[in-house]
């Protein structure tokens, strides 16, 4: 039972090491390492086609007739918005916000739909009005959107931040931080011994 118990804490380790996470850039308007990730933001949250209302019904048979029932919960952007959303990941429509991470400098009018997994039952469809909270990496030379993060507390630019993609941007970013190389690899070899000592005594 405690040799279960150590190994799960091991487990957890690492995958808080990993993060298990795409964007691990730690200041905004870095090269991307996920050549797709952009279009794949543009299909998620920007996409022609979308009902502009807040009716279930529509969005229910807009759901199924695109095949996307399998995220619980989904926020699309005005596709008329584009321009604007893209240009959270420049000094005139961002301010850096965590990591690689940038929020816009004005609040965004969105459609958040809530639905069951797999069923495609729409449970809710809210119209929220947030200042936009979105990962921006270098993509064919270009920063751009590559990931929409939840506003969960109604976080707002601070003034005093660099301008998303500015030159003082990409000096040392106060408030968010990647795990180095070097930690990285600590992190794995003392999992390692833990593990090897785990196995030498059972």
């Amino acid at each position: 039972m405690k040799h279960q118990v150590v190994l799960s804490l091991v487990i957890c380790l690492l995958l808080g090491n990993l993060g298990v996470r795409s964007y691990s850039n730690n200041k905004p308007c870095q090269k991307s390492r996920c050549n797709n990730c952009h279009n794949q933001f543009l299909y998620k949250h920007v996409r022609p086609g979308t009902p502009t209302t807040t009716d279930r019904n529509a969005w229910e048979k807009y759901l199924r007739e695109n095949s996307d029932c399998k995220r619980p919960t989904q926020s699309f952007l005005n596709p008329n918005d584009r321009d604007r959303v893209e240009a959270i990941c420049s000094s005139s429509g961002g301010k850096t916000f965590s990591g690689n991470l940038c929020i816009s400098r004005s609040p965004f009018t969105f459609l958040t739909v809530r639905s069951n997994p797999g069923t495609c039952g729409v449970k809710s469809v809210t119209e929220e009005t947030e200042h936009l909270i979105l990962a921006c990496e270098v993509l064919e030379n270009r920063c751009v959107p590559v990931h929409f993060e939840g506003n969960r507390v109604g976080s707002k630019p601070n003034n005093n931040a660099p301008g998303c993609g500015s030159a003082e941007s990409k000096q040392e970013n106060p408030n968010g931080r990647a795990v180095r190389c070097g930690e990285s690899g600590l992190l794995w070899l003392t999992a390692f011994l833990i593990l090897s000592l785990l196995f030498r005594t059972v």
